[in-house]
């Protein structure tokens, strides 16, 4: 039946791929040459009253019309609409002339309203009948034959002759046997049926043109009565739902982005669509002009040549024009010189693209999304698809605001943004995040609200839900965590409430363990963000407490796998107990001048009398405020870490981690370390847990390659060791010992082997290898003391005040160069003086050579 044979007594059907830049023309070219009117296109009849924002100046594509269930929002579904969607088209044309646009799907409602069932199974032709198409003309690519028969295709005289043809074929795969559709396709049709008959009878039947999926124009044409189509729709299911447009990305469109209807490369039909001629021409410029952005060296001869090789391949291949597949083998050739690196970086950023639509304001929105886009405007944090990296200083309003909104969201479960490591800087004051606008996340917005109407609001309730059904104590420490990064001041009182509670019911030492660091990095947090950490110092406290009473028997009895996770918390319960004890929070009682606590711990602040300090002091706690039981607290855990490297039922990678962390610390001297590990590694010792020990002790993670390069005893041990192991019982440690000296960086490595290779560390010293020596040469040592005081501000202008106070082979502790205050970790060992004068707040200790220094 021909196209005009076809109006005299039915609807125009204008089978369509969807985005098909190709049918996209064509569908226009027919709409002007048929002007009916009224358009039906294939979508959820909900959206009628959604197209007239179509015509908005905010509006930009792509989009998508989001549906969801009203009491349920996580159950949604999307209808994209890109720029060169043929509905799109429709739509935009039918609302600049004043046509009505009705959509004809099975509303969403129904569509919703499934539940998981067992998938349709598609006909033959029916899960691609583009790919079956081309198979049949064959073309082992349905995208390339697709261009050649659509897209490249001249102008015609008849604009219907395209849909005519299309729709032959489909009705050719109909014809097959075993394609009469899978049972959510015959609902859709019979709706689709009934709405077009609705329509014909309001405008009459040559008024009415139809834009929908090419497969479905052959079950539009098939005769049938009103009575089966309604027995067919009859006691469908359905919910309430509510429709908006959101935005949506080219990347989205991908048809690895799991979208049924999706296409390989967006970017490339966008920029077909919008081209006003030589497409080749144009599309190989952008390519040279984000090859140049990258730093690859790309002139004019190289985008001609481009242009001539596509043009040459197109022909060889007998094809009309250059389509993809040739501009990107040029691409390759030319620009990239053979290179599929760069040929990536084009196809992700080209080909596909990071284009985001956009959405006016008047579309529908739940409250909490429009809280959320008034605070985007506010704080100028514009979603956008390509992933960018934001660096935050919590010292500054607009930032620290931004911060909240951040975490808050991510509290609800909305992922904008994404913690990242920050570069250059280790101070609390600053973060860095990674933010990347997903159109998912249009739907954890919707199914967000149902905690409140506000991003503050939502973001506090759903804190305090989590906290009541929370299972494990860690997860609660996490979020106590959360909450002070979000600023969520009323979702405190209750997280705390529960953590006390669990925190007082949980006897797993481990559990313990694992929620005290979070616990404790929580309380930095008051400092820069002002917040209120009172009650986490107390309840901190005493699960330190808790797990100094209980590591010890923790810690007898474990498997490799099971040491290896005590070993981790160990480091963590240590860092944890180290910073516990130089804040002050709620946890500091006034009172008079402090002790030092042994080997550098605690945070002891003096009073107004010239005392001694302590070798830490905080900064940020005012002056006369000690935390008794953080020193406390400190002492007794370097007692538990002495008691655990001398345990003999204590397992050999936690006894060996102890004694590296005792050592580090400076309360265990290095003589006495060397005779742990004499201990641990004599013939009576079990080889496998020799080899746990030595790990646990100069593991790759804790600096110890260059511990034994620089420690000829200990080295000695190792090697004495390892040379006197049995054969059985090497085959059986090798892999853990891999797994040490591995993880050690290459120059560590290769210089351990040259020691080595030279017969061990006895023969090193005798024969004195260049860079090794007995003894500390003070007068090269001393020659660097000039500038390490210039670059810690003690020199006020001259080398001899900053070199007065740091003479003596004394170690210097400064504050980060980003000015957060925070004061360095470590020892302490030397016999220098320091007076610890200096810009800003610093910290000397008298005859311990230890500066702090906090800019």
């Amino acid at each position: 039946m021909t196209a005009a044979a076809e109006r005299a007594d039915g609807p125009l059907l204008l089978g369509v791929r969807h985005h098909g830049p190709g049918s996209a023309r064509a569908v226009r070219a027919a709409l002007d040459a048929a002007e009916p009117r009224v358009v039906l296109i294939e979508g959820p009849p909900e959206a009628d009253g959604l197209v007239r924002l179509a015509a908005d100046a905010d509006m930009r594509p792509p989009v998508a019309l989001l549906a969801h269930v009203v009491d349920e929002p996580g159950r949604s579904a999307f209808w994209p609409l890109a720029e060169f969607s043929p509905e799109w088209v429709a739509i935009r044309w039918a609302v600049g002339r004043g046509v009505p646009v009705r959509f004809m799907d099975l509303p969403a409602a129904h569509t919703l309203a499934r539940r998981e069932e067992e998938p349709d199974e598609p006909g033959p032709g029916r899960g691609d009948p583009i790919g079956t198409l081309a198979g049949a003309a064959g073309y082992d690519d349905p995208e390339r034959w697709w261009e050649d028969v659509v897209e490249h295709r001249g102008a015609s005289t008849d604009p219907f002759a395209p849909f005519e043809a299309l729709g032959e074929a489909m009705g050719a795969l109909c014809e097959t046997p075993g394609s009469d559709g899978a049972g959510r396709d015959l609902l859709r049709e019979a709706y689709m049926r009934l709405q077009v008959r609705a329509a014909q009878r309001e405008f009459g039947a040559e008024g009415v043109a139809v834009v929908c999926g090419a497969w479905h124009v052959p079950a539009l044409r098939h005769r049938t009565t009103v009575a089966a189509d309604r027995a067919l729709l009859k006691g469908l299911p359905k919910v309430k739902v509510d429709m908006t447009w959101v935005p949506w990305t080219h990347r989205r469109l991908a048809r690895t982005s799991g979208y049924g209807a999706g296409i390989d490369s967006p970017g490339w039909y966008g920029h077909l669509f919008g081209a006003p001629d030589r497409p080749v021409e144009r599309w190989l410029t952008k390519v040279a002009r984000l090859l140049r952005e990258e730093g690859r060296i790309v002139s004019s001869a190289h985008v001609i040549e481009a242009v001539r090789l596509a043009d040459t391949l197109a022909a060889m291949r007998g094809r009309p024009l250059a389509g993809l597949t040739e501009t990107l083998d040029a691409v390759r050739a030319v620009l990239c010189e053979g290179s599929d690196v760069p040929l990536a970086l084009v196809h992700d950023r080209l080909v596909v693209g990071d284009v985001l639509g956009e959405v006016p304001e008047s579309a529908p929105a739940v409250p909490l999304q429009r809280d959320l886009s008034r605070l985007q405007r506010k704080l100028r944090l514009k979603p956008e698809a390509l992933e960018r990296e934001v660096e935050l200083d919590l010292r500054k309003e607009t930032d620290a605001a931004r911060s909240r909104l951040l975490h808050r969201l991510r509290l609800l479960g909305v992922g904008w943004g994404e913690p990242a490591q920050a570069r250059g800087s280790t101070g609390t004051f600053r973060e860095t995040w990674r933010l990347r606008w997903e159109p998912e996340l249009s739907v954890r917005v919707a199914e967000a609200g149902v905690w409140g109407t506000t991003v503050a609001a939502a973001a506090t309730a759903k804190a305090q839900a989590d906290a009541v059904g929370a299972e494990a104590l860690a997860d609660v420490t996490a979020l106590a965590e959360r909450c002070l990064l979000a600023e969520l001041k009323s979702a405190l009182p209750v997280v705390m409430q529960v953590l006390a509670d669990r925190a007082a019911l949980d006897a797993d030492v481990g559990h313990l363990a694992e929620a005290l660091p979070a616990l404790v990095r929580s309380l930095r947090y008051g400092d820069v963000r002002g917040t209120d950490t009172g009650a986490l110092g107390e309840v901190a406290l005493g699960l330190a407490e808790r797990v100094c009473v209980g590591l010890p028997s923790a810690c007898v009895g474990l498997d490799g796998e099971a040491a290896e996770r005590m070993r981790g918390r160990v480091d963590a319960v240590h860092g944890a107990v180290g910073l516990l004890g130089s804040l002050g929070g709620s946890a500091a009682l006034e009172q008079g001048p402090g002790d030092a606590v042994p080997g550098g711990g605690g945070c002891a602040h003096p009073s107004p009398s010239s005392r001694p300090r302590s070798t830490r002091e905080c900064p940020t706690r005012p002056a006369g405020r000690l935390p008794t039981a953080g020193s406390g607290l400190r002492s007794r855990w370097l007692r538990v870490l002495r008691g655990l490297a001398e345990g003999e039922r204590v397992v050999g990678g936690v006894r060996g981690r102890c004694a590296r962390l005792l050592m580090d610390d400076g309360v265990m001297a290095e003589g006495e370390a060397a005779r742990l590990m004499g201990l641990a590694l004599s013939r009576g010792s079990e080889p496998g847990e020799a080899a746990a020990w030595i790990e646990g002790f100069v593991g790759g993670g804790a600096g110890g390659g260059m511990l034994l390069v620089h420690d000829e005893r200990l080295l000695g041990l190792v090697d004495q060791w390892l040379t006197g192991v049995s054969a059985e019982a090497f085959v059986d440690v090798l892999p853990l010992l891999r797994r040490t000296f591995s993880a050690y960086e290459a120059g560590a490595r290769r210089t351990l082997g040259e020691l080595v290779r030279r017969g061990g560390a006895p023969a090193v010293a005798a024969t004195g290898v260049p860079g090794f020596a007995q003894e500390l040469d003070r007068d090269r040592a001393d020659a660097v003391l000039p500038v390490v005081g210039l670059l810690l501000g003690l020199g006020g202008g001259g080398f001899g005040e900053a070199d007065d106070r740091l003479k003596g082979g004394g170690v210097v502790y400064g504050g980060a160069g980003d000015g957060d205050g925070d004061t360095g970790w470590g020892g302490g060992r030397g016999d220098g003086r320091g007076n610890g004068s200096g810009g800003g707040k610093a910290a000397a200790v008298r005859g311990g050579g230890l500066a702090g220094v906090g800019r």
